[in-house]
C-alpha cells in the first residue's frame, strides 16, 4: 500500500501525509498535538518546515529556536533536529533531494 497522500500515525501525537513528490524535491504535512514531540534525528537532505499553525520548539545541532505561524525554518544536511509543540501545530515540511525513507 502506497504511503503517499494519506495520513499516517509518525509519533506519538504526530500524524503526516507525505505528498507525491516531484524530480528531487517532497513535501509533507504534519500535525502535533500539544506537547507531541519529533524526536531527534538526521538525515542527507535539507529541509524547510514552515509553521502553518500554532508554535513549535526546535532543535537544530543543540541550539533552541521557537517557530510560530507564517514563520519558517531551515534545516540543513545532516543537522541533528528534532521539535516539540509548544501549541496545537501544523507544518509542511519540504526536501530536497527525495527522502526515499519516507515514500517507501
Amino acid at each position: 500500500m502506497s504511503r503517499l497522500n494519506v495520513w499516517e500515525n509518525a509519533e506519538p501525537g504526530v500524524k503526516r501525509k507525505i505528498f507525491t513528490p516531484g524530480q528531487t524535491i517532497m513535501m509533507m504535512e504534519v500535525h502535533f498535538e500539544e506537547g507531541a514531540e519529533g524526536y531527534l534525528h538526521s538525515h542527507v537532505h535539507e529541509q524547510f518546515s514552515y509553521c502553518m499553525e500554532g508554535q513549535l520548539e526546535f532543535s537544530v545541532n543543540g541550539e533552541k529556536v521557537v517557530v510560530s505561524a507564517g514563520e519558517t525554518i531551515y534545516i540543513p544536511s545532516l543537522a541533528e533536529h528534532g521539535c516539540r509543540a509548544l501549541q496545537k501545530s501544523k507544518l509542511l515540511d519540504t526536501f530536497t533531494p527525495i527522502r526515499q525513507d519516507l515514500i517507501g
